[in-house]
């Protein structure tokens, strides 16, 4: 597992991909050992992935009967609700590439994608954890979360500019690809898993 100055590392490579420095490619690893290495940042997820969960616990409750309660296997759903939407998106996305005979981008884009999701699993994990612990925020934290959707499309637009070259069509459709799929899925399998509150 990489451990944190690494991270840090792939990190700087990204600040620099959004900054429009094409040098931030020399801090991330996109050998196919770097790719399969990038999966590690599920691991680094962990922690904001527990807020969130104890978030959507509190929020699946109060649809519920007041003796009800939730079980291990509710964490579980989730936790595959979680790797459904970290994997299915990349595979629309490679099937994209694929398409438009861009293949070799694949790499970057899932290494890029895979060390994103870091800094914004916390930030998403924090403003979730200001509604659990702090509930009379719920409202701020609303207009928070709206502006992070938003900063996180404007990111990935400028990460995925500078893989893809500038194609503005490309860049456009790539961002859909890897946010929308994930929007529709989780609220399909949180229904079909039966943790969609009611």
């Amino acid at each position: 597992m990489p451990g944190l100055r690494e991270v840090q590392y792939y990190l700087a490579g990204l600040w620099l991909l959004i900054r429009l420095d094409p040098r931030g490619f020399r801090y991330l690893d996109m050998s196919e050992r770097g790719v399969n290495r990038s999966f590690w940042a599920i691991a680094w997820c962990l922690p904001p992935m527990g807020i969130s969960w104890l978030w959507w616990r509190q929020v699946f409750l109060r649809s519920m009967p007041p003796e009800a309660d939730v079980g291990f296997a509710f964490y579980i759903r989730l936790g595959f609700v979680e790797l459904a939407n970290w994997f299915v998106p990349l595979v629309f996305a490679g099937l994209l590439l694929l398409a438009f005979r861009m293949g070799e981008r694949f790499a970057p884009v899932v290494v890029s994608v895979n060390w994103l999701g870091v800094p914004l699993s916390y930030i998403n994990g924090l403003l979730l954890a200001m509604v659990v612990f702090l509930p009379g925020s719920v409202g701020l934290v609303s207009l928070l979360l709206l502006a992070f959707m938003l900063a996180q499309v404007f990111v990935l637009a400028r990460i995925l500019r500078m893989i893809c070259h500038g194609h503005a069509l490309m860049v456009g459709a790539m961002t859909l690809v890897l946010l929308v799929p994930s929007m529709i899925l989780s609220e399909y399998l949180q229904h079909f898993l039966g943790i969609y509150p009611t």
